[in-house]
């Protein structure tokens, strides 16, 4: 009787360690929605941890760069040996329940059906049965990493391209008093409406790619000065100047920008569970920027011909009123991807 009820409860441990994996797969690749998932963030926490250790011995950007660039591949190409070897063990207990004489035989023919190696004959309809199971499940988890790759790298590609063409307007690495001086130089300040525009847009892309595919955010550009993060904090920092200080008529679209990039950042946020005020007001919750460092990019851009207005202590309650809603985790998402050097964002995470 005592038998029993033990295979009995290991044929339960090993159905639930299948179908958790299953779940795990299904909210990592299938799944076209935020969903945190505790096997993957225990994969990619465990890989980090390994590249943290060769991380103590660099100080230099550019070779943290370079060994951070293997990571978020290697987490990812982790995932499926994890889960197939989850699948193998809880099939194990299984086969054992059901009545494979010995956890050898039981490894033997679980590792067979997974792989579809067809070496271990089984016995019985219900082993049979569920050596098919296992069999299928095996094909569809391999399918679902191919499938994945090029939904990830399309996503990728669309973040990338805004990301470098912001080098022509903002330098490198970007800066919101580089772009706005650009603009002023070259094509006039009326012209921003155009950024706005597509930032608006590719802050909506960004909430849904790096939340439903969130292996992309620890993702690299190509170049090494480049990052999605510190892009994102230059365009909201020239929206919220322009918005503030710049002396050009008022334009809702640069207002529309800042907010779906506060909101993008706030969901990715969310994923990665970073804590942040969901309703700051300044001065209640204070920003990084220091009231002489807005004085100073002032300065700046009027050294450089930038209209400005007159009123610079209600110029700077205003940028610090847009500057609150994104400040907290704009920082923290520059710490947690390792962001390359940028003013007004990785410099101070």
């Amino acid at each position: 009787m005592f038998i029993v009820i033990v295979r009995v409860l290991v044929f339960l441990l090993g159905l639930s360690l299948v179908t958790y994996t299953l779940v795990s797969a299904i909210r990592t690749f299938v799944l076209p929605r935020s969903a945190p998932d505790r096997l993957t963030r225990a994969v990619f926490a465990g890989m980090r941890q390994f590249f943290d250790l060769r991380l103590r011995r660099t100080q230099a950007y550019l070779e943290r760069d370079r060994v951070l660039e293997l990571y978020a591949p290697l987490s990812l190409l982790s995932l499926p040996p994890v889960w197939l070897g989850l699948i193998l063990v809880g099939y194990m207990g299984i086969y054992w329940a059901l009545g494979v004489p010995s956890w050898y035989e039981a490894l033997r023919t679980s590792g067979s059906a997974l792989l579809t190696l067809g070496f271990a004959p089984v016995d019985g309809v219900l082993t049979t049965l569920f050596t098919f199971s296992e069999a299928i499940i095996g094909l569809i988890l391999v399918a679902l990493l191919i499938a994945y790759l090029p939904t990830m790298y399309a996503a990728f590609s669309r973040r990338e391209t805004l990301v470098t063409l912001l080098e022509v307007r903002a330098g490198s690495p970007p800066a919101a008093l580089t772009m706005l001086t650009r603009f002023q130089r070259i094509q006039g300040l009326e012209h921003l409406i155009d950024m706005w525009e597509a930032w608006e847009v590719w802050f909506a892309e960004l909430e849904e790619s790096h939340t439903s595919l969130p292996a992309v955010t620890f993702f690299r550009s190509p170049q090494p000065e480049h990052s999605w993060i510190t892009a994102a904090g230059a365009v909201l920092d020239a929206a919220a100047l322009a918005q503030s200080i710049v002396d050009i008529p008022p334009n809702p679209q640069a207002s529309l920008c800042i907010r779906a990039g506060y909101l993008a950042l706030r969901r990715i946020a969310d994923f990665f569970s970073i804590p942040y005020h969901p309703d700051p007001h300044f001065p209640a919750q204070p920003i990084s920027i220091t009231r002489a460092e807005f004085d100073a990019a002032c300065d700046e851009l009027a050294h450089n011909g930038v209209p400005l207005k007159v009123d610079r202590e209600l110029a700077w309650s205003d940028f610090a009123g847009w500057r609150v809603n994104y400040d907290t985790v704009l920082l923290a998402l520059c710490t947690l991807t390792t962001a390359p050097p940028a003013p007004w964002s990785s410099d101070r995470a």
